[in-house]
Protein backbone atom coordinates (compact mmCIF):
# COMPACT_ATOMS: atom_id res chain seq x y z
CA UNK A 1 0.00 0.00 0.00
CA UNK A 2 1.31 3.42 -0.91
CA UNK A 3 1.22 6.58 1.18
CA UNK A 4 -1.25 8.30 -1.13
CA UNK A 5 -4.37 10.13 0.01
CA UNK A 6 -7.55 10.19 -2.06
CA UNK A 7 -9.71 13.30 -2.12
CA UNK A 8 -12.87 12.52 -4.05
CA UNK A 9 -16.05 14.51 -4.45
CA UNK A 10 -19.55 14.69 -5.87
CA UNK A 11 -20.52 18.16 -7.05
CA UNK A 12 -23.31 19.31 -9.35
CA UNK A 13 -22.46 22.97 -9.94
CA UNK A 14 -18.77 23.01 -8.98
CA UNK A 15 -18.76 24.63 -5.53
CA UNK A 16 -17.97 21.37 -3.70
CA UNK A 17 -15.39 20.50 -6.35
CA UNK A 18 -13.56 23.77 -5.63
CA UNK A 19 -13.50 22.91 -1.92
CA UNK A 20 -12.05 19.49 -2.78
CA UNK A 21 -9.37 21.20 -4.88
CA UNK A 22 -8.46 23.45 -1.94
CA UNK A 23 -8.29 20.44 0.38
CA UNK A 24 -6.03 18.56 -2.05
CA UNK A 25 -3.75 21.61 -2.42
CA UNK A 26 -3.52 22.01 1.36
CA UNK A 27 -2.66 18.33 1.86
CA UNK A 28 0.06 18.63 -0.79
CA UNK A 29 1.49 21.66 1.05
CA UNK A 30 1.63 19.36 4.06
CA UNK A 31 3.97 16.99 2.20
CA UNK A 32 1.30 14.42 1.31
CA UNK A 33 0.81 12.75 -2.07
CA UNK A 34 -2.78 13.27 -3.16
CA UNK A 35 -5.05 12.06 -5.94
CA UNK A 36 -8.07 14.27 -6.62
CA UNK A 37 -11.03 12.92 -8.58
CA UNK A 38 -14.78 12.74 -8.91
CA UNK A 39 -16.31 9.76 -7.08
CA UNK A 40 -17.36 8.29 -10.43
CA UNK A 41 -13.68 8.05 -11.42
CA UNK A 42 -12.61 6.02 -8.35
CA UNK A 43 -12.00 2.40 -9.35
CA UNK A 44 -10.33 1.14 -6.18
CA UNK A 45 -9.36 2.34 -2.72
CA UNK A 46 -6.45 -0.10 -2.44
CA UNK A 47 -3.76 2.44 -3.43
CA UNK A 48 -4.80 4.83 -0.63
CA UNK A 49 -3.85 5.10 3.03
CA UNK A 50 -6.55 7.70 3.72
CA UNK A 51 -9.69 8.99 2.01
CA UNK A 52 -11.58 12.28 2.15
CA UNK A 53 -15.01 12.47 0.53
CA UNK A 54 -16.81 15.69 -0.29
CA UNK A 55 -20.44 15.98 -1.31
CA UNK A 56 -22.87 18.75 -2.00
CA UNK A 57 -26.09 18.84 0.00
CA UNK A 58 -29.35 19.25 -1.89
CA UNK A 59 -32.72 19.25 -0.16
CA UNK A 60 -31.38 17.42 2.88
CA UNK A 61 -29.58 14.72 0.90
CA UNK A 62 -26.08 13.99 -0.22
CA UNK A 63 -25.44 13.65 -3.94
CA UNK A 64 -26.27 10.25 -5.44
CA UNK A 65 -22.68 9.73 -6.57
CA UNK A 66 -21.41 10.17 -2.98
CA UNK A 67 -24.10 7.84 -1.61
CA UNK A 68 -23.23 5.16 -4.19
CA UNK A 69 -19.51 5.56 -3.41
CA UNK A 70 -20.13 5.10 0.32
CA UNK A 71 -22.37 2.07 -0.12
CA UNK A 72 -20.05 0.44 -2.67
CA UNK A 73 -16.93 0.97 -0.53
CA UNK A 74 -18.30 0.74 3.01
CA UNK A 75 -16.17 -2.25 4.02
CA UNK A 76 -12.91 -0.75 2.72
CA UNK A 77 -13.76 2.64 4.22
CA UNK A 78 -14.44 1.06 7.61
CA UNK A 79 -10.78 -0.08 7.63
CA UNK A 80 -9.29 3.14 6.21
CA UNK A 81 -8.79 6.53 7.87
CA UNK A 82 -11.72 8.43 6.37
CA UNK A 83 -13.20 11.92 6.58
CA UNK A 84 -16.33 13.44 5.05
CA UNK A 85 -17.24 17.02 4.27
CA UNK A 86 -20.43 18.34 2.81
CA UNK A 87 -21.19 21.79 1.52
CA UNK A 88 -24.33 23.63 0.67
CA UNK A 89 -25.84 25.81 3.38
CA UNK A 90 -25.69 29.53 2.66
CA UNK A 91 -26.06 32.31 5.18
CA UNK A 92 -24.21 33.90 8.05
CA UNK A 93 -24.97 31.35 10.78
CA UNK A 94 -22.97 28.20 11.51
CA UNK A 95 -23.57 25.72 8.64
CA UNK A 96 -24.65 22.99 11.08
CA UNK A 97 -27.16 25.40 12.64
CA UNK A 98 -28.50 26.20 9.18
CA UNK A 99 -29.13 22.46 8.80
CA UNK A 100 -30.63 22.18 12.33
CA UNK A 101 -27.63 20.20 13.59
CA UNK A 102 -27.82 17.78 10.68
CA UNK A 103 -24.57 16.26 9.41
CA UNK A 104 -25.72 12.94 7.93
CA UNK A 105 -28.91 12.22 5.97
CA UNK A 106 -31.25 9.74 7.68
CA UNK A 107 -30.92 7.24 4.84
CA UNK A 108 -27.13 7.12 5.37
CA UNK A 109 -26.90 6.85 9.17
CA UNK A 110 -26.50 3.04 9.21
CA UNK A 111 -23.74 3.15 6.57
CA UNK A 112 -21.91 5.96 8.40
CA UNK A 113 -22.22 4.06 11.68
CA UNK A 114 -20.51 1.07 10.05
CA UNK A 115 -17.75 3.16 8.44
CA UNK A 116 -16.92 5.31 11.50
CA UNK A 117 -15.39 8.33 9.76
CA UNK A 118 -12.87 10.25 11.83
CA UNK A 119 -14.83 13.45 11.25
CA UNK A 120 -17.83 14.75 9.35
CA UNK A 121 -17.81 18.46 8.69
CA UNK A 122 -20.34 20.76 7.06
CA UNK A 123 -19.09 23.83 5.22
CA UNK A 124 -20.96 26.78 3.83
CA UNK A 125 -21.68 26.60 0.13
CA UNK A 126 -21.97 28.80 -2.92
CA UNK A 127 -25.15 29.37 -4.89
CA UNK A 128 -25.34 31.22 -8.19
CA UNK A 129 -29.00 31.15 -9.21
CA UNK A 130 -28.12 31.77 -12.86
CA UNK A 131 -26.36 28.37 -12.97
CA UNK A 132 -29.10 26.33 -11.30
CA UNK A 133 -31.64 24.22 -13.13
CA UNK A 134 -35.19 25.56 -13.06
CA UNK A 135 -36.18 22.96 -10.48
CA UNK A 136 -33.25 23.82 -8.18
CA UNK A 137 -33.96 27.55 -8.56
CA UNK A 138 -37.56 27.01 -7.47
CA UNK A 139 -36.54 24.87 -4.50
CA UNK A 140 -33.82 27.33 -3.49
CA UNK A 141 -36.19 30.30 -3.63
CA UNK A 142 -38.66 28.46 -1.39
CA UNK A 143 -35.98 28.02 1.29
CA UNK A 144 -35.38 31.79 1.38
CA UNK A 145 -31.67 31.13 1.82
CA UNK A 146 -29.35 33.86 0.57
CA UNK A 147 -27.58 33.56 -2.77
CA UNK A 148 -23.81 34.01 -2.95
CA UNK A 149 -20.48 32.52 -1.97
CA UNK A 150 -20.39 31.72 1.75
CA UNK A 151 -17.46 29.27 1.69
CA UNK A 152 -14.98 29.99 4.49
CA UNK A 153 -11.63 29.11 2.99
CA UNK A 154 -9.63 29.61 6.19
CA UNK A 155 -11.92 27.22 8.09
CA UNK A 156 -11.61 24.65 5.30
CA UNK A 157 -7.83 24.99 5.34
CA UNK A 158 -7.65 24.63 9.14
CA UNK A 159 -9.82 21.48 8.99
CA UNK A 160 -7.54 20.09 6.31
CA UNK A 161 -4.34 20.81 8.27
CA UNK A 162 -5.80 18.93 11.25
CA UNK A 163 -6.47 15.98 8.93
CA UNK A 164 -2.95 16.23 7.46
CA UNK A 165 -1.50 16.00 10.96
CA UNK A 166 -3.59 12.90 11.70
CA UNK A 167 -2.58 11.29 8.40
CA UNK A 168 1.11 11.94 9.08
CA UNK A 169 0.68 10.34 12.52
CA UNK A 170 -0.98 7.28 10.92
CA UNK A 171 1.76 6.98 8.28
CA UNK A 172 4.59 7.76 10.68
CA UNK A 173 5.77 10.60 8.44
CA UNK A 174 6.46 14.25 9.11
CA UNK A 175 4.29 17.12 7.99
CA UNK A 176 5.52 20.46 6.80
CA UNK A 177 5.33 21.88 10.32
CA UNK A 178 6.04 25.44 9.23
CA UNK A 179 2.85 25.65 7.17
CA UNK A 180 0.84 23.82 9.81
CA UNK A 181 2.06 26.12 12.59
CA UNK A 182 1.51 29.24 10.49
CA UNK A 183 -2.15 28.42 9.82
CA UNK A 184 -2.90 27.76 13.47
CA UNK A 185 -0.96 30.82 14.62
CA UNK A 186 -2.97 32.97 12.21
CA UNK A 187 -6.19 31.36 13.38
CA UNK A 188 -5.31 31.81 17.04
CA UNK A 189 -4.29 35.44 16.62
CA UNK A 190 -7.46 36.31 14.70
CA UNK A 191 -9.80 35.15 17.51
Amino acid sequence: MSNKVLVCYSSKYGATAKIAVKIAETLRKSSLTVDLMRVEEVNSLLPYRAVILGTAVYMGSWRKGAVSFLKRNKMNLSETPFWIFSSGPTGDRNPSELLNGWKVPKNMKSVIKLIHPKDISVFHGFVDLSKLTLFHRLVFKRTKAPEGDFREWEMIQEWTYRIASQIHDIMGTKSNGLLFSKVFANSYLSH
